[in-house]
């Protein structure tokens, strides 16, 4: 396995907290690193304007048992791709979407709460598209890796100390179950629009008192409906190669490969899928060669791996939010 990410050393720990608690105030993320509340904010607003470094609630439909989960992989030609993949990245219903294939074919994820909306999807709007060409359709059985769990968790950037320092302790709420209510919704909405929102602000967001914001985003976060997140240009921090595996698994070796995919550094996400492939994984590499080293030494170490599909990821057009392409 490579070592662990490289670059700047304080934007990666500062990164890297933020995945731990992407709104823990800037002062318990200094006290933490050792730096002044200044520095943190400074590397903060820099990391905005030269990372593309954003901080957003995830509605968390994994929690939901109503929903299903499904990847498509839309082959197009190459005028339809761009359009294709904006119009799929204005539906709420998606939360990732990627250019591979040299540009022709749009890879995404869609969230739908039940057949008939995929039927709806996949059947009815998606075949009257201009410029497309075909689709596959996989359903994501398992999360191995991804969602609440980022990236930087495995880069080493911060001791297990300060990792543990940075941790929120979960907080204490009655159990519920993992839904956002309609009274939930205007809370959502606010930190869709920015994940740390000051509680006055999204007391004025919600009309509702601040101890009553304070507990509904405590009872949101302990259920696991929401969390917040952070979304990043991962070569700010020179890993500039994002590609996507498509990877068949014999039956018997499902579950461990996916488990072995998950504890990779250079693994984002991995994902067991319906499909003539069984697993699917975006792997973040500082190149070319370190992506050809990963496929021969590592995946090709695993037992139980029988074939593997790989493509550059060209442009993420939607991670955690949606911002159109100016080109």
């Amino acid at each position: 396995m490579e070592s662990p990410v490289r670059g700047d050393a304080l934007d990666l720990r500062i990164l890297h907290a933020l995945e731990l608690d992407a709104r823990a105030p800037f002062s318990r993320i200094a006290a933490v690193l050792g730096v002044s509340d200044q520095t943190v904010a400074r590397r903060f607003r820099s990391l905005r304007a030269e990372a593309g470094l954003r901080v957003v609630g995830v509605r968390c439909a994994a929690s939901e048992e109503s929903f299903e989960h499904w990847l498509l992989r839309v082959r197009c030609a190459p005028e339809g791709a761009m359009p294709i993949a904006e119009a799929l990245a204005k539906r709420p219903d998606t939360s990732w979407i990627g250019l591979t294939s040299g540009g022709t074919e749009v890879t995404c994820t869609v969230n739908v709460r039940s057949r008939n909306d995929a039927d709806d999807l996949l059947i009815g709007k998606l075949p009257r598209t201009p410029h497309l060409v075909d689709i596959r359709a996989h359903q994501l059985l398992h999360r191995f890796y991804g969602g609440p769990a980022g990236w930087l968790h495995k880069s080493g950037a911060l001791t297990p100390e300060e990792a543990a320092a940075l941790t929120p302790v979960p907080p204490s709420v009655p159990p519920g179950p993992a839904v956002i209510t309609a009274e939930d919704e205007p809370l959502v909405a606010a930190l869709e629009r920015d994940g740390r929102a000051t509680y006055p602000e999204l007391q004025r967001a919600t009309g509702l008192s601040e101890s009553a914001v304070r507990r509904r985003l405590a009872r949101l976060v302990a259920s696991g409906a929401l969390y917040v997140d952070v979304e990043f240009d991962s070569g700010h921090i020179g890993h500039r190669n994002a590609s996507m595996l498509y990877v068949t698994a014999a039956p018997r070796a499902l579950h461990a490969v996916g488990t072995a995919l998950a504890a990779d550094r250079e693994v984002a996400y991995a994902a067991a899928t319906t499909g003539p492939s069984n697993l699917v994984a975006v792997v973040i590499t500082r190149d070319s060669a370190h992506f050809y080293r990963y496929l021969s030494e590592r995946l090709g170490g695993l037992d139980g791996v029988e074939h593997v599909e790989s493509m550059p990821l060209l442009r993420r057009v939607k991670q955690l939010t949606y911002r159109p392409f100016r080109g």
